[in-house]
């Protein structure tokens, strides 16, 4: 059996392309370019839904909170060697009203439950790795997107990455930071673009081989 990994994320998982507003092909996602960087032994699995958040409930639209998904996620793809996180980007929306210290938290908060989900090897627990997406860019208010996503986005995505960090210490997870490595488009500035998924692909597969 190949050596399981699973990204679980949001939009930026499932590869959407702010240009065309459809899913980029394999070979361009960073998810696919991670499994061709990790090779034959390993199988990614692609676990990614546009709009997820960490552990809130979106009154427009249904099944976005990741929180409740995980554990029956992480049990059907079981054996899981290596849990990915990428979330953070939807719970910025001013909505839901939460600082970015409340992001942190709730990302946190998901990390510890896939910690604690018995889906690895015989029953044991996977290793886990939480990356914070890159932050989004000023520019996104003054997009189409601006309207459904609100006000200081762009601010609390710069800010939550320093309060992950703190937090996931403390539960001794892995972390990594994508801020001022990896940028998203021009186009509505919180979505990746080719160049983006490439680069986050490299970064994620460099720090997975001194996890595993």
């Amino acid at each position: 059996m190949k050596r399981r990994i699973i990204c679980f994320g949001d939009s930026n998982t499932w590869g959407y392309d702010a240009k065309t507003q459809e899913r980029f092909p394999e070979g361009v996602r960073w998810t696919s370019l991670l499994a061709e960087l990790l090779g034959e032994e390993f199988q990614v699995v692609e676990e990614g839904l546009s709009g997820r958040t960490s552990v809130v409930d979106d009154p427009l639209f249904e099944g976005l909170n990741g929180y409740n998904y995980l554990h029956p996620c992480l049990m059907s793809h079981s054996p899981l060697e290596l849990v990915v996180i990428m979330l953070g980007t939807n719970d910025t929306k001013e909505r839901f009203n939460l600082t970015a210290h409340n992001i942190a938290q709730g990302i946190a908060r998901l990390s510890d439950k896939a910690k604690k989900t018995p889906a690895g090897l015989k029953g044991s627990f996977s290793k886990v790795l939480v990356i914070a997406p890159p932050p989004i860019g000023k520019e996104y208010f003054d997009t189409e997107i601006g309207k459904s996503m609100g006000r200081n986005c762009d601010t609390k995505s710069l800010e939550m990455p320093s309060y992950l960090k703190e937090l996931l210490e403390l539960q001794g997870t892995e972390f990594l930071d994508t801020k001022e490595l990896v940028q998203m488009n021009t186009i509505d500035y919180m979505h990746l673009d080719e160049e983006g998924h490439k680069l986050l692909s490299k970064l994620v597969f460099n720090k997975i081989k001194t996890i595993i």
